[in-house]
């Protein structure tokens, strides 16, 4: 009877106190003695998106997340192992420094060398192994371009071909915009349809492009027909899954195109072939703002990135061409927005040519530019790259790039630069690049406590 009353007064005792939600009980066996309490599962999962969300205050405060494409880079013996962002002066920059916080950001994850869009997406605190989003998409909305649903876009760009179809130079010279409209111009008179599907050739900056094709039951992702460096041919498009009729399809169509693309630019060296990157259709991705609680603008050159701030639903705005006139915009942008997102692609475009002077000069000009955006101080600036392009590699690699915070809380790690150096030493330590917003906005003092 001892046992039994025991279980009566505990049963009694937790469906008095107990959050009944988390609780379930076996029924009665023959005796009570059987009662036995059984624990529920949880009726709710906690993320820790939800935590934020919870703690968020929507405060008004203003940040600015500066992105120098590729700025990280590795000391080597030929540059007297110095890095372009260690050998650069940087007056201003340096003065930030002395009152900010440094560290360095894993862009995607240990040993990963990302692109452009998941070293952004990334930034934006979008986990880019879970958002996967193709270049291509990319390139078309930040062209200004319309995607409906079961569009494949890619991003091409010309490239130069010998007389064996070996690829000799994957940009073609960095040719001109002016001669990419010309070559695009020719493309779109010529194919305006493969098989059941309408073609859309449009014209970026420089070398790029991008395709579009929009029919039935089409999709994606594919593999890139950039064999990614020189002395091979161009490669043939795949399906990611092959077991994917829809991307099958995409892929034979793809196949098609350069069937009757090619002859139509034989003899236009440099510019006498293309190679196709990131083919892929739109995904579902959550918006910047509804995640965030704050209003987004992009400043951006280039259409890629201008078409990765737009997926995630900021605001662009065209017109500026330089850092300087990137900067002033967002002065007079400044009472519009709770965020801003600027970025800035030469340091990226000279670690690719492996051009140690002239990403030390591009690092340069953009120090000297950021006074004007000092003239209106946001509360919190957050200066990184979206991957490392180290000049002695000629490419983007895994490299954690450097990551400066600056705000009235960030505190100061008494280091009077910033440089990969200063950011090995410094109190953000290393971290995915996906947890630097959070930091941003605790920074903006925009997160309640959380707990008692």
């Amino acid at each position: 009877m001892g046992c039994v009353f025991s279980w009566a007064i505990l049963i009694q005792v937790i469906n008095r106190f107990a959050n009944p939600q988390a609780l379930n009980w076996l029924t009665l066996g023959p005796g009570a003695s059987t009662i036995r309490p059984r624990l529920a599962k949880r009726s709710y999962s906690m993320s820790i998106d939800s935590v934020y969300s919870d703690l968020t205050l929507k405060n008004g405060a203003k940040m600015a997340l500066l992105v120098m494409d590729g700025l990280g880079d590795i000391a080597i013996a030929a540059t007297d192992y110095k890095t372009p962002l260690e050998a650069a002066t940087t007056p201003n920059l340096d003065a930030l420094a002395k009152d900010s916080a440094q560290g360095r950001l894993i862009p995607a994850a240990h040993g990963i060398t990302p692109g452009s869009g998941p070293g952004h997406l990334g930034l934006f605190g979008y986990d880019p192994l879970k958002y996967e989003v193709g270049r291509g998409v990319i390139e078309a909305l930040g062209l200004g371009l319309e995607l409906q649903s079961g569009d494949v876009a890619a991003r091409a760009n010309f490239c130069t071909l010998d007389t064996g179809g070996l690829v000799t130079d994957r940009r073609a010279g960095r040719i001109e915009t002016e001669l990419c409209e010309e070559r695009c111009a020719k493309l779109s008179e010529n194919i305006r349809q493969i098989g059941d599907a309408e073609v859309i050739v449009t014209p970026g900056k420089g070398h790029r492009f991008v395709i579009i094709f929009r029919g039935a039951d089409l999709a994606g992702p594919l593999s890139d027909t950039d064999p990614h460096r020189e002395g091979l041919p161009i490669a043939q498009s795949q399906p990611n899954n092959p077991d994917c009729p829809k991307a099958q399809k995409a892929a034979k169509l793809i196949g098609h195109f350069y069937e009757v693309a090619l002859p139509l630019l034989a003899g236009s060296e440099p510019a006498n072939g293309f190679l196709m990157r990131g083919i892929a259709h739109q995904p579902d991705i959550p918006l910047f703002a509804e995640r965030y609680a704050m209003r987004p603008a992009c400043l951006a050159v280039y259409p890629m990135y201008k078409g990765l701030a737009q997926l995630v639903g900021m605001t662009k705005h065209e017109g500026p061409q330089t850092i300087e006139e990137q900067f002033q915009r967002y002065v007079e942008l400044y009472d519009d927005y709770e965020y801003f997102f600027i970025h800035y692609k030469y340091t990226d475009m000279y670690g690719e040519d492996g051009n140690f002077e002239a990403k030390t000069r591009a690092i340069e000009e953009f120090d000297k530019a950021l006074p004007i955006l000092l003239e209106k101080k946001p509360d919190v600036i957050a200066i990184t790259g979206d991957h490392s392009t180290p000049c002695a590699l000629k490419g983007h690699s895994w490299h954690p790039q450097p990551v400066l915070l600056h705000s009235n809380a960030s505190g100061s790690d008494k280091l009077d630069r910033f440089t990969e150096t200063n950011c090995n030493r410094g109190s953000l330590g290393i971290i995915e690049a996906r947890h630097l917003i959070r930091l941003m906005q605790a920074n903006a003092l925009m997160f309640d406590k959380f707990g008692a």
